[in-house]
């Protein structure tokens, strides 16, 4: 079959690549306005408990959540006439603005001072907005700017979820841009050096743009029936980047090498779509079916990345196998041309050919490293494990908690705005956990009572404020205020409970659970919502979708393994090798982004001593895949060679030898690509970026070169083992080309291995 595709290639070449401009060009329209589709949020999840009161206390309580707080201060004491005058109108104001559910302030509410700062300098206005997080987002985009307008004097900042998400959409668009300006000419410099040709180096650029572009028009696609997540844009295009220039680094290298060896362009495309045309169409496959595993979550922030991931796989996939032939095919030695930093290599070339002795297999470093290893598997095996246990440790230190203002530069308008109200005013303001009682009420508080005295009951809270009044410490300190009648709407009541714990500390997460456990009034429905329920409520959703997420990843992945193979122990030790690796991605991040140490080497981002639980999620999804792709593009080689010649330890070294360079170029490209993130003034891009370039650099190096040769030699010719059923299985259904067959003296055919000792 892959011969034939070649040949069809190489005759239709010229209609392949007539055929792939219309494809770039539709996609390119199909993708434009792609980023005023995307939605902010998609973290939380959406069936859960502290969502169900968000949405309760949006609907029946407006004024009561301040999705977004204005912060209003001038010359004098916000409690001046002029001060007054203008906080009262801009209140009212805003209120008549669209989006706007209600609007209340320190002007407006009897001067509380829990509106106002300490000093008596900054007055707030809150502001309930309508629809959800995405429509509350883009109100604010509006209306802050519309507030600054009319402030006649006044200095505005605004805080509150809304206008985090406001400015998160705006910084991502921002770095988007930035990281494309920076990424594509260190590629293209990188590309230059690692091919010595402009003609190579420019070709994985073109399949990468291609598989942008298709994903942004599926994206765009996508976006009028499902919820897509602005943060998806960025991760599609550091994949499509990454994934594009892979795979076009395989395909080339093996055409090269034909090339080299003597072969006609004709000749040469047929090995390159037989092995890596196969090698890429499967290592796109894996990569696609690791990622499916992120629709099993409610989330979609993470369902997103689902979308745009699978459609820029296989699009990249297909680029490399169809359109990057057809373009060698018209191109064919030409590919080598010119080469600008010729004249810099020259003379190094020149004296290094004159003493060098003829290039074999035998003495390149990477066979001569591989055999030193192999010499020594345990030493140079324990070693890397070792690191990478160091690396993982910190991970068990992991603490969960949602992304707020301190994803977004200190400098941020919304980031110094929630500063001063964490420094300035009554901590009473972050402190509160809203909790809705369903079924109770009916214009009886008196019946309220009894749950609201329980409430404050609760170790770790401060007091609650009900319709019969303020509680503490289980009895009443105040009666009925005059915004009590505010707190109950039909047979739904709602209780302020402020806590005396930071909500984003493991005692604000107990405090959610025995909060919950209170037995509210005529067996009404507690909802009990706030930030720490927040991420109470989207860390268990991500525990319990996760087991059926790593077994997509790792189910797939072992089946795929075996089809590839046709060994039983190989699929085995590449779960065990990534999943090592993987650990010490996590620790790392732990490390850095959650305990603050070696900050200053990715940008000094905030911390605040808690890590989004959906990013370890994202990460072992998306570097599964591509560590995935080394795998399977170093084992290709190693099992050609090994059905030649019989020899495990020498089709390793040889194996590793042929791809060595290839695995570690493109590691560093798509470690480029992913790192170049880390300029992104978002926490949680820089976080990603690094996190998977760490992951890629790992599996490249320690993994790929030191524990799989250290491994291999050590199970000997187990690696190629498997049970009689499952051989059988593998000679009908296995991925095998008429080339697979064993050849030369000592080979050993996979069809006729009977047991590990052989």
């Amino acid at each position: 079959m892959s011969d034939r595709l070649s040949a069809a290639l190489y005759r239709r070449r010229a209609t392949v690549l007539w055929m792939s401009a219309l494809a770039l060009v539709l996609a390119a329209i199909g993708g434009l306005g792609v980023e005023n589709r995307l939605m902010h949020g998609g973290f939380a999840d959406p069936h859960a408990q502290s969502t169900r009161a968000g949405r309760l206390v949006s609907e029946h309580f407006p004024g009561a959540d301040g999705d977004l707080t204005v912060l209003l201060s001038g010359p004098g004491p916000v409690d001046s006439p002029t001060t007054a005058s203008l906080g009262t109108a801009l209140t009212q104001r805003a209120e008549r603005t669209p989006g706007v559910r209600a609007a209340t302030s320190y002007w407006t509410t009897g001067r509380p001072a829990s509106l106002r700062s300490r000093d008596g300098s900054i007055g707030l206005v809150s502001l309930s907005l309508r629809g959800d997080q995405d429509a509350q987002a883009k109100t604010a985009e509006r209306l802050v700017p519309d507030i600054r307008r009319h402030a006649q004097g006044l200095t505005v900042m605004a805080a509150g979820p809304a206008q985090v998400q406001s400015e998160v959409g705006e910084h991502t668009a921002h770095d988007l841009l930035l990281a494309e300006a920076i990424a594509m000419p260190i590629t293209l410099v990188l590309l230059l050096l690692i091919f010595g040709s402009a003609v190579a180096a420019a070709l994985p650029l073109v399949i990468a743009l291609l598989s942008v572009l298709v994903s942004r028009a599926v994206l765009n696609a996508l976006a009028g029936t499902v919820s897509i997540s602005v943060y998806s844009m960025n991760s599609t295009t550091a994949l499509g980047l990454g994934l594009g220039i892979d795979y076009s680094l395989f395909v080339l290298a093996r055409f090269r090498e034909e090339l080299r060896d003597g072969a006609t362009v004709r000749e040469a495309l047929g090995p390159t779509v037989r092995r890596a045309g196969r090698t890429v169409a499967f290592s796109g496959l894996t990569v696609a079916l690791s990622l499916i595993a992120l629709l099993v979550f409610p989330q979609y922030f993470l369902r997103s990345f689902a979308y745009g991931g699978i459609a820029v796989v296989l699009s990249a996939a297909a680029a490399a196998v169809f359109v990057l032939p057809a373009l060698l095919a018209v191109l064919g030695h030409r590919v080598n041309r010119y080469d600008v930093f010729a004249r810099l290599r020259g003379p190094a070339r020149r004296a290094a050919s004159a003493t060098a002795v003829p290039a074999t297999p035998e003495n390149g470093r990477w066979y001569r490293f591989t055999m030193a290893v192999t010499r020594h598997p345990v030493l140079y095996g324990a070693g890397a494990v070792l690191v990478l246990a160091v690396l993982a440790s910190p991970f068990t230190r992991v603490s969960p908690g949602l992304f707020d203002d301190r994803t977004l530069p200190a400098d941020s308008q919304v980031h110094r705005a929630t500063q001063l109200l964490r420094d300035r005013f009554d901590a009473d303001v972050l402190r509160t956990v809203p909790v809705v009682v369903e079924g109770v009420g009916n214009g009886r508080p008196q019946a309220l009572e009894p749950y609201a005295r329980a409430l404050s009951a609760v170790p770790d809270v401060r007091r609650v404020t009900a319709a019969p009044g303020t509680y503490a410490a289980g009895r009443r300190v105040q009666g009925p205020g005059p915004a009590g009648a505010t707190l109950v709407n039909g047979d739904r009541a709602l209780f302020s409970v402020v806590s005396s714990v930071d909500q984003d500390s493991a005692a604000g997460a107990r405090l959610v659970d025995r909060l919950r456990k209170v037995t509210p009034p005529d067996g009404g429905a507690v909802s009990v919502g706030g930030r720490a329920a927040e991420v109470r409520d989207s860390t268990s959703a991500i525990a319990r979708a996760t087991p059926a997420a790593v077994g997509i990843v790792v189910g797939s992945s072992l089946v795929l393994l075996f089809l590839f193979t046709g060994s039983v122990l190989m699929p085995v030790k590449a779960l065990a090798l990534n999943t090592l690796s993987l650990s010490a991605t996590f620790g790392a991040m732990v490390f850095v982004f959650q305990e603050g140490h070696l900050s200053a080497l990715v940008g000094s981002p905030q911390h605040t001593g808690t890590l989004d639980p959906t990013i370890p999620i994202l990460t072992f999804c998306v570097a599964f895949g591509l560590s995935m792709d080394y795998e399977v593009f170093l084992l290709s080689r190693i099992r050609e060679r090994y059905l030649r010649t019989g020899d495990n330890t020498e089709s390793v070294a040889f194996g590793l030898q042929h791809t060595g360079r290839i695995i570690t170029a493109a590691a560093l490209l798509v470690a480029v690509v992913l790192f170049v993130f880390a300029v992104s003034g978002v926490t949680l891009l820089k976080l990603l970026g690094v996190g998977l370039a760490l992951a890629v650099v790992l599996d490249a190096t320690l993994v790929r070169a030191v524990l799989v040769p250290s491994f291999m030699r050590l199970a000997g010719r187990a690696n190629w083992w498997a049970p009689g059923p499952l051989r059988r299985l593998h000679d009908r259904v296995g991925l095998r080309e008429d080339g697979d067959e064993a050849r030369g003296e000592g080979a050993v055919p996979l069809s006729d291995q009977r047991s590990a000792g052989r």
